[in-house]
């Protein structure tokens, strides 16, 4: 197969004219669909927009490659267009693209077309080639330059497989400096990295060899004797990337964009000895591996996310069932044993509390996972239950359970960071200290021991402290007259806007989460938060759905296509729903919506509406305290920022 065989004439356009990213996007997508490559036209550009609000696709020097690999792409496929006059795309050198591929890759496959689109990306890393595309008249000149660039290829990659098969006779024929790139969807930015990366180094007289770990698998695999041949490993990843095998070797690790735009500068930082030597079994990038330009707070977010990301199942399947419990249980409505006084809510409330009581473990478990990969996990999970349960040195003498105060959320974040660093300075100390012959029980039988004591003498010390702060704040809370509450539901309401599944909406959800704990002490006051929370989240999509509805003139055809969608997304308590919409217009779609879900989750509050369950939406309206209310609290939200984005935006000069 051949990269044309993905790109007909049908799919190129030359000598193109775009306003905007946005309208580029929409005539690379109808370019898609002419080629019979996509089948969901909305649903293939909503992946793209979802893609670029991840961070721009641009990778210098002219060259943009939106992609998305999504249910909606019948075929893997590309469209293409050289724009001249360009069109700003966020590339990091701040130059206008006026080469723009685009990649439509079908969700869940990986093979054959996938190392095509790889082979395009690296091939588009080399400025004659590009310049050859630019200069192209017509789109049967443009694949021509494409095949004639191939055929090169194919050439000359022989010839580099042949040359590393041949036996080796002296240290100065191993690579000397050795790299893994990788990125989320593994389609575009893997294979630009791992290409500039060996393009540099050949210009500099250097032998390196990348490593692809992309859609398609790993490619390019290095060998144990290239890596003890070596001097140092970069790892250009913006995922995590088992780092087990360099045990020993300097190993420097970045983001894959730095592969591609600073390919000269990760290559010396190998050669003049300033990459850090790793140390440890099983560690992953992005993990232990400091990358370029993670600040301190950015780590602490990634291993605050891979708690999160593993506890919501929970949260959310135990808290559903929470609440369906309440659902089924008439009976015993008003009663003291409202929920489970009959055998079908018991059921449900049985099965729902103990998948939610795991919630704190789950969390500290796998942060202090993310930190000291798998010998954190007892020790975080072990430090989750601890919190969970307020263990303090008191309890020793007593054996008093009832006595114990949980020490909550902030207990359990707490415990996952500190097991995490705990287990990861036990790891160093066995190195240093215990002999070699004991490497294979240090996994199975030091670190759980060891992790596990130190973690629970920690949280026996500390308990006190977290859980009289708990129970200051759940005071605090409790103790809120109707304004402070109000104001409080307003400002969470309006973080689930801010960044719709970012670091302030994950903020605040997990906030309303926590409060809904029965440990935490907050009863209905919890649930009042969550009702705020929930509220917020819906309005969003529903706020961009009655726009695209509504007032038709702002929106252009495909996008009050998309619209429709936010309705449901919306009612689901799905704000991811308007990422493709806030990416296209930032500007415009976040301070409507911001403002919309503030008012929709002071409103809730206001009316005193109360939520048992983490998610759901409008379906799980039925068990809501003041349903009818919180309802109207989210349909008010969900019109003024339709209004103020409506408003705000003007009308589009032409029918789309």
């Amino acid at each position: 197969m051949k990269i044309t065989d993905l790109l007909s004439a049908q799919s190129v356009k030359v000598g193109a004219t775009a306003a905007s990213q946005a309208d580029a996007i929409d005539q690379l997508v109808a370019l898609q669909v002419a080629a019979g490559n996509v089948s969901d036209a909305d649903g293939y550009k909503a992946g793209v927009l979802a893609r670029e609000a991840e961070f721009s696709t641009a990778v210098g020097d002219g060259i943009a490659i939106p992609h998305a690999k999504v249910a909606a792409v019948a075929k893997a496929g590309l469209a293409a267009m050289t724009i001249p006059g360009g069109v700003d795309w966020n590339a990091p050198d701040d130059a206008p693209c006026d080469l723009v591929f685009a990649i439509a890759a079908p969700e869940g496959e990986n093979d054959v077309h996938l190392e095509m689109l790889a082979k395009l990306s690296a091939l588009l890393m080399h400025e004659d080639f590009a310049a050859k595309l630019r200069a192209a008249k017509t789109p049967e000149e443009f694949l021509a330059a494409i095949d004639a660039a191939e055929a090169d290829r194919n050439a000359a990659e022989a010839a580099k497989a042949e040359a590393a098969a041949a036996p080796k006779t002296s240290d100065s024929e191993w690579p000397e400096v050795l790299a893994i790139t990788a990125c989320p969807t593994g389609i575009a930015h893997t294979y630009m990295a791992a290409e500039n990366l060996e393009k540099k180094a050949a210009e500099m007289g250097i032998k390196l060899k990348a490593e692809t770990q992309g859609s398609a698998g790993a490619k390019n695999i290095l060998t144990a004797d290239e890596i003890a041949h070596c001097k140092g490993i970069v790892i250009a990843a913006d995922k995590n990337v088992d780092l087990s095998r360099f045990d020993g070797k300097p190993v420097y690790s970045t983001n894959v964009s730095a592969g591609i735009n600073d390919p000269e500068k990760l290559i010396n930082i190998i050669l003049n000895g300033e990459a850090p030597v790793q140390e440890g079994k099983g560690s992953e990038a992005g993990a232990t591996a400091a990358a370029e330009g993670d600040s301190a707070w950015h780590t602490i977010y990634k291993h605050l996310m891979n708690g999160v990301s593993h506890m919501l199942p929970f949260v959310i399947g135990g808290g559903i069932l929470t609440a369906i419990a309440f659902l089924v249980d008439q009976p015993g409505l008003g009663t003291a044993a409202y929920g489970s006084s009959i055998p079908a809510a018991a059921l449900f409330k049985t099965i729902g509390g103990e998948a939610f009581g795991l919630m704190l473990p789950i969390l500290a478990g796998y942060i202090a996972s993310s930190i000291a990969d798998r010998p954190g996990l007892a020790p975080g999970f072990v430090g989750g239950l601890f919190a969970k349960a307020g263990y303090d040195f008191a309890y020793l003498g007593t054996l008093d359970a009832t006595t114990l105060v949980s020490g909550g959320f902030i207990a359990a974040l707490f415990a996952g960071f500190a097991a995490g660093y705990l287990t990861l300075g036990i790891e160093k100390l066995s190195d240093k200290y215990l002999p070699s012959s004991l490497e294979g029980i240090k996994p199975m039988l030091i670190y759980p021991i060891l992790g596990t004591l130190g973690i629970g003498v920690v949280m026996f010390a500390l308990n006190p402290i977290f859980a009289a702060i708990n129970t200051a704040l759940n005071g605090f809370l409790a103790g809120l007259g109707t304004s402070n509450i109000v104001i409080l539901g307003l400002v969470l309401g309006g973080m689930m806007s801010v960044d719709m599944g970012g670091p302030f909406n994950k903020a605040a959800y997990v906030f309303g989460t926590a409060a809904l704990d029965p440990s935490s002490g907050l009863g209905t006051t919890g649930q009042i938060i969550m009702a705020s929370v929930m509220v917020g989240g819906m309005v969003p999509p529903l706020a961009i759905a009655l726009s695209t509805t509504f007032f038709k003139d702002r929106w252009s055809k495909s996008d009050r296509n998309a619209g429709l969608v936010n309705y449901i997304m919306g009612l689901s308590f799905i704000s991811e729903g308007a990422i493709p919409f806030a990416a296209a217009d930032p500007g415009h779609v976040l301070p409507s919506c911001i403002i919309g879900s503030a008012i929709a989750g002071g409103l809730s509050a206001a009316f005193g509406c109360t939520s048992p369950a983490p998610h759901g939406g409008a379906w799980v309206s039925p068990v809501i305290g003041n349903p009818v209310m919180w309802l109207v609290a989210c349909v008010i939200g969900s019109v003024v920022g339709c209004l103020i984005l409506s408003f705000w935006k003007k009308p589009l000069k032409q029918e789309d």
